[in-house]
Parts: C-alpha cells; structure tokens; sequence
C-alpha cells in the first residue's frame, strides 16, 4: 500500500516534501480527502490522506494546532497544505505539534491542484483495495452466517468486537441498551464508566444531543468524546439505518486501541447486518402485537364473544375476566406534519412515539389505582384500568386525575407531539367493557367537533352533548335554538358583545357571580352588567327552573351547530 514516503518519489507531483512528522513517513494511504470545513472533523477515517489550501485555519493558531490534533487521533495518513495560496511558510505552531504528534505535514507546490493530487494518488492507491475488500467481504460472510442461523445480535456484538479489538454497545434509537461486549484488554471495564441496564438510557442528553440528526442519511460512524468522573474516552458512533430509518447505534469505545482502516469496515458491516436483524426484531414484535390488537378489537367492539374465549384471552394478555374496567383513549398528533418528508415516515415515527409512549404508561402504571393494560393501534393509545370487584367504584375524579397525570408525563417526555384523552365510565365485568371504549371514542370525537380545548375530559362531560347529537335532528336543535337564544347570539354577532359565553361560564359556575367573572378575567360589575343585559333580551329574570333548563339546553345546542 502506498505510505507517505511514497508520495516524495511520485514524479508527477514532484516538489512535494515534508515540512513536520518525519516519524510518520510509514503511515499508510488508502483515500485522498479534502478539508476546507471544520465539520469534516467528524467523518474522518485513518489512513485518510488529507489535502487543504488551509483556508479554515489561516487566520487562526487554535484551530491550526485542532486540525493536527484532530487527524493525528484519527489515524490520518498525513496533512497536505498547498502553499503560495494563503500561507508563504507553514507556521511554526504547527510544525513544532506535528513533530510532537509524529504526524506528517507535507507542502504542496503552488502549481499543483488539490484535483490534480487527488486524481494521480488515488490511481497508486487502487491496487491496495483488492487484499481490504477481500478481508472486509470475509467478515461480511461471516456475519451474515450469524443472522442466517440465528446467532442474534449477541454474537453479531462479540464478533465485532473480537474483530476491531475495543469494547462495543448496541443501543436501540432511543439510546436504550440492547447489547454490550467488554473487551478482556480495556483497561477501563464499560461497568465503570456507563450504566449497564438492559432497555434502559446508556447516555445522558449531554452526549446525545451532540449527534447530528443528518448522521443517519451520511452513513458514516462519527468521533465523539465520552467524559466520566474527570476521564475522557474516545468514541465512534455508526448509526444502524436503512434509507431513512434509524434503528439504532453501534458505540465502539477506544480504550484498547485506535480504529484502523479495516475496523471501519467492519462498523459498516455491522450496521448493515444489524439493521436486518432489526427489521426481523420488529416484523415479530408487529405480528405479536397484531394478534394482541385483534384480541382487543373483537372485545372493545361489543360484538358476541363466547365467555370461555374472554376467559382464555383474557388470561393471556393480561386482564382479568372479573375486575371493574374503565377506558382511557390517548389521541396523538405531530404538531408540525409537514415536518416530515412522506406519509411513511410520517406513520413510522408516529408508530414508534406510540411504543414509546406504552412502555411509559406501563412504568407509571402503579399510579392508575388499578391494574393497567396498554397498547396503541394507528394514532390512538388504548389504557384499560382494572380494579377488583372487592374495591370500590372509580369516580370521575379520580379517572380525571389519573388521565391528567398520564397527559403531563407524556407531554413533559414528547415534544413535538399534541396528546388529547377521551375517559369512559367504569362498567363492573370485562364483558361490558366496551361500552367504555365507545363513550372515550365518542369524548374525542364531541370534543373535536365542538371545538373544545380541553386536554383531559369524562364521558359524563359531555353525556348531555351525546344524548342531544343522537337523538335530535339538525332541523329540530336549529329551531330550539331559535327560539330559546338565537335573540342573545346575534346581539353578540351584531355589536361584538360576549353574553353568550357570560351566560355559558354563569351556569357553570351554578350562577355564582364572583367565581364566573374570576374565570373570566373580567371584574364583578362586567358579569353583573352582562347577565342584566342578557335578561333584558330574553325578557326573563332567569329565576323559573323550566326557562333555566330551556336555556341550557340551548347552549349545548349552541355548540353542537358550531355557532361560536
């Protein structure tokens, strides 16, 4: 393979010499790169040989010592500086670190273009490819023996690192561990610097918010620094993905020794099989939560179901035939969908929101007072609470409270993600359990449609709003309303007044003044003005309980015809 000494006896680009790191002259060359941004420091691979005009670091001595320091520890082949272009003579900072460093610093006559370099090195490189290709087809066989007969990601996890000599972590996409493989030679065990828990967080957001979000689409493992207790460790992360998809990360910790050439190959392998063996993962995690979703559907729909068969499913997925069940119903929405490229990301990213929010649920499921069981379906989160027919009966409060907790904990863990909750009754067998599914499906749906903000709501919110949906026509409402308030909507319509929201917020607040006007925001005497308005064009003294019925029902229909 062609060394940096080499370079020196190519006439072609005679006149090259060396300038600094006359102990590297040995380093090995296998690809001409050019740097001319800082961001390249990330992507670098060993015996990269680099070429520059030095622009990025002409101006500055601390990002001239970086560059050498940065491709000294990446194994770089060499540094190449065309000169007459921005610098007449090397600076001495840099010399005298490439010297310490025994990392070469070469000068490139002014007549020669970095293309030119590039083009005449990469010719008396190419022929070093055949013996990297073979060993890097070898281990891809290999590998790809492990996930043919079942090895796992295990195995996969102990090859690679027997093969590239480091200690190795396998984490999913939410850098939660699935696999580790210490190294006998590291003389910092992976124990002593990183929690080893399996599905739990490996790093903390200070490290991971430092990975680019493009790393995915660029496919290449990236140079990080791993601090603990004062120490500092080096890194390279390889994202496992396919197309746009990240699956995962392959963290190789550098405590035995410095990547090669080869161990990059490697990484990619790995990533590739990996990411097959991730898609197998997930294709019998879907077919496993398939059979558990059509369970689900068969019992939440309300059709006949053999009581032997509730009882063997039952058992099976983790509800009890004979506990008291209420529904919470968790509907999601990105709050930015243009946000994603296409619909299938769109639905895979959502999809994986879901289970995360799942396995969230089920951590905080000893604060549901009851028994929990979990699983998402499209955009919805289906949360059935169960209790004992010993216990007694869970109120609207409590239902409340429990979804109002499950609503701040996933609003607090997901950002970018709107979460709504519909909350059923409780019925006392699961065999009617249903019914509860039908009136939180039939929450977000009133909700919907009457424009409520509200994140959390009951059934018994709205049941009044249900029964007049169902059971009277449009016609009908229209001419109720009419009659009992349409003489206060268009007051409000015609000179910009708020009477019937006052009305709304009087009897919620069951005609206490002061409480109404402090929900409001509006002092006492505005209330108080409003309602003595408000009665003048009803022409009543809002005191008989028929005419007070009357007109609270209006205000329902007021919402149900969307006149707001």
């Amino acid at each position: 393979m062609l060394t940096v000494n080499d370079l020196l006896h190519i006439k072609a680009i005679e006149g090259i010499k060396l300038a600094a790191g006359h102990t590297g002259m040995t380093n090995q060359i296998s690809i001409v790169n050019i740097i001319e941004n800082p961001d390249v420091f990330d992507w670098l691979s060993p015996n990269e040989l680099i070429l520059s005009t030095g622009y990025i670091f002409k101006d500055s001595a601390e990002l001239q010592d970086r560059v050498i320091q940065e491709l000294a520890e990446s194994n770089c082949a060499g540094l190449v500086i065309k000169m007459k272009r921005y610098f007449d003579k090397l600076p001495q900072n840099m010399i005298d670190l490439a010297d310490k460093l025994g990392f070469p610093l070469l000068e490139l006559p002014f007549q020669y273009t970095l293309s030119q370099v590039i083009a005449i090195i990469n010719e008396k490189t190419n022929a070093g490819y055949d013996s990297l290709n073979r060993r890097s087809l070898d281990l891809h066989n290999a590998l790809f023996k492990i996930a043919l007969e079942g090895g796992g990601i295990e195995q996969i996890t102990a090859e690679l690192s027997a093969t590239i000599h480091n200690p190795v972590v396998i984490l999913d996409r939410d850098w939660n561990l699935l696999c580790y493989k210490e190294h006998a030679e590291a003389i910092t065990p992976l124990e002593q610097m990183i929690p080893l828990v399996i599905s739990k967080p490996v790093f903390g957001a200070d490290f991971t918010d430092r990975i680019p979000n493009y790393m995915s689409e660029i496919k290449r493992s990236i140079k990080r620094s791993y601090f603990h207790n004062g120490q500092e460790f080096k890194c390279r992360i390889m994202p496992v993905a396919v197309s746009s998809f990240v699956y995962g990360f392959i963290v190789v910790f550098q405590t035995v020794r410095k990547l090669v050439e080869f161990d990059y190959l490697a990484l990619e392998n790995v990533s590739t099989i990996l990411a097959l063996d991730r898609i197998k993962a997930r294709e019998i995690e879907e077919v496993k939560l398939k059979i558990r979703q059509d369970f689900f559907d068969v019992l939440l729909s309300g059709n006949p179901i053999s009581a032997k068969m509730i009882d063997t499913l039952s058992d099976m997925h983790g509800l009890q035939e004979k506990y008291a069940y209420y529904c919470l119903l968790v509907h999601m929405e990105t709050k930015d969908p243009e946000s994603y490229s296409n619909m299938v990301i769109h639905k895979y990213e959502l999809e994986h929101i879901a289970k995360k929010c799942v396995q969230l649920i089920n951590e905080w499921s000893e604060s549901a007072n009851g028994e929990v069981t979990c699983y998402y379906r499209n955009q919805q989160i289906v949360i059935l609470v169960g209790r004992s027919e010993n216990k007694a009966a869970i109120t609207k409060n409590e239902a409340k409270s429990y979804a109002q907790e499950i609503y701040d904990r996933l609003h607090h863990q997901q950002k970018g993600i709107a979460f709504f909750i519909g909350v059923g009754g409780q019925y006392k067998t699961i065999h009617m359990l249903y019914k509860s599914f039908f009136e939180a499906q039939e929450v977000l749906r009133l909700q919907q449609r009457l424009k409520y903000n509200r994140i959390v709501s009951h059934y018994e919110d709205f049941a009044v709003y249900h029964f007049l949906d169902n059971n009277v026509n449009a016609v009908e409402m229209e001419r109720f309303f009419q009659k009992t308030l349409n003489a206060v909507a268009e007051h409000d319509h015609l000179f910009g007044t708020s009477f019937m929201s006052t009305l709304e917020y009087y009897f919620k607040y069951n005609h206490n003044v002061s409480e109404a006007a402090k929900a409001m925001y509006i002092h006492r005497n505005t209330f108080i003005y409003r309602i003595d308005k408000t009665k003048e064009l009803l022409h009543s003294d809002l005191k008989d309980a028929d005419e007070l019925l009357q007109i609270q029902l209006a205000l329902k229909l007021y919402r149900l015809l969307n006149k707001t």
